[in-house]
């Protein structure tokens, strides 16, 4: 190999190197402009399990982010809240009072919503739907909009059953599918498959069923905790 080839490559792996580094450097950054969303195991599952569990019914949530305003909206809880009369604005307000103050004390913060429609063909956002994503952008700027897509909610299926919205001047549009990350999709799928299987599902509870029975937890802790002993090491998940 002459000098000449080995300096160019070496120089070539240098520019590369640091190229990767300013790449690493400024990730926070690209990831806020190009308005990155990243769903975790625990907010997908429990949000499908909500839509499975009430199979005929309209169900929405609130989703939730642990991480410090600015960046990417990382999506780290949900919070169901109903699955009957969900354009029932005094229940709502409640729901969202109460969720609220939870997350202050648990310094969590509010960043969207979700929304499953009984009629699984259509995952289109209701005017209930809008009225509360306007309300939760009210405080969160890069606040989203999550619709479940019912038709593709089968067990194998390839990609994640969501459609995904952000607010653009005073308009929900449609997110772009590039945007969105979930990681470790296929483990993910086979945890909410193995909850549902088991019958587990029906230890999610939502606000609904909270005010029916106030002992239940609408907080969710141990189906939160059954989920993370899926999803840990030990089980060959991540």
């Amino acid at each position: 190999m002459s000098l000449h080839l080995l300096s160019s490559i070496c120089s070539s792996q240098a520019l590369t190197s640091v190229l990767l580094h300013v790449l690493r450097s400024l990730h926070p950054f690209l990831s806020t402009v190009m308005g990155e969303v990243e769903l975790s195991c625990l907010a997908y599952v429990k949000m499908y399990l909500h839509a499975c569990l009430f199979p005929r019914c309209s169900v929405n949530g609130l989703l939730l982010s642990s991480s410090p305003a600015g960046g990417a909206v990382c999506v780290t809880d949900c919070v169901p809240l109903l699955h009957t009369h969900l354009p029932l604005a005094p229940i709502t307000q409640l729901a969202l009072t109460q969720v609220d103050v939870w997350c202050a004390q648990t310094q969590q913060r509010i960043v969207g919503y979700y929304q499953a429609n009984a009629c699984v063909s259509d995952s289109s956002p209701t005017p209930c739907a809008l009225k509360i994503a306007d309300k939760i952008a009210e405080q969160c700027n890069n606040a989203v909009l999550l619709m479940i897509d019912g038709g593709k909610m089968s067990p194998d299926y390839r990609v994640p059953p969501i459609v995904m919205y952000e607010r653009k001047d005073t308009r929900w549009t449609l997110k772009d599918k590039h945007t969105i990350m979930l990681r470790q999709w296929e483990e993910t799928r086979d945890i909410a498959s193995q909850l549902l299987d088991s019958g587990d599902h029906s230890l999610l509870v939502d606000f609904d069923s909270h005010l029916d029975d106030i002992t239940r937890d609408w907080t969710n802790q141990k189906l939160n905790a059954k989920i993370a002993e899926l999803a840990s090491p030990a089980n060959g998940n991540v």
